[in-house]
């Protein structure tokens, strides 16, 4: 399957077979690929928590809304998507030292210049708190449909969920204290027979009123 067909074929499920579970090499694949992920100046401001055990699923649940429980307790995994608390110095030099560590820098001066370019994009980006957390939330989703359309072509289907009590979901994974805040919630695994969604013809907008060809 192409690209173009995975994009015409996904959907958002909203029935899972609960007897089907991802295997393991898949997972290590999509959380591989939840790493690659492209972030503003690397910056990476992100934790996922990978919940794949019925114990993991039933901690969660006081933080899911009735209408979403069937989401969490009948697909294979569920991923909350955090960002950190800030990108702070502290940070900023650990990622410079990583990139350092991963051989992208020829010389010391290329790895100040680096650091200087962290440091400029995440002061023009963080005039506030507010606006850093909104700038970092932005990096996650760009993890997010990462996420999705590679599960989609790994024959894994998959629902994005912000109906969720962030401030609870925090509170039961102890997030607060680990400098996260979670964002959004993603589901994996694979459709139910009576998924009705998937029945459904995909709907979009024509090209002709979303595309401006300059």
């Amino acid at each position: 399957m192409n690209m173009v067909d995975i994009s015409r074929k996904r959907y958002t499920t909203k029935h899972y077979d609960k007897s089907k579970k991802i295997p393991a090499d898949q997972i290590e694949a999509l959380c591989t690929i939840l790493q690659n992920s492209p972030s503003s100046v690397n910056t990476q401001p992100w934790h996922f928590v990978i919940v794949g055990s019925d114990a993991g699923r039933d901690k969660i649940l006081p933080a899911i809304p009735d209408f979403n429980h069937p989401r969490v307790q009948d697909s294979s995994h569920t991923v909350v998507m955090c960002v950190r608390d800030n990108i702070d110095e502290a940070y900023m030099q650990h990622l410079v030292d990583q990139e350092d560590k991963d051989g992208r820098f020829q010389t010391a001066e290329d790895k100040q210049r680096q650091s200087e370019a962290l440091h400029f994009f995440v002061n023009v980006k963080s005039p506030t708190p507010k606006d850093q957390y909104e700038w970092m939330c932005k990096q996650v989703y760009i993890a997010l449909g990462n996420l999705l359309f590679a599960a989609a072509g790994m024959g894994i289907d998959s629902t994005a969920i912000e109906g969720f009590d962030s401030a609870k979901i925090d509170e039961i994974l102890g997030l607060k204290e680990k400098g996260l805040k979670s964002v959004v919630v993603a589901t994996l695994g694979y459709r139910a027979e009576n998924d009705s969604n998937a029945k459904r013809p995909k709907s979009r907008l024509p090209q002709d009123e979303i595309f401006t060809f300059l």
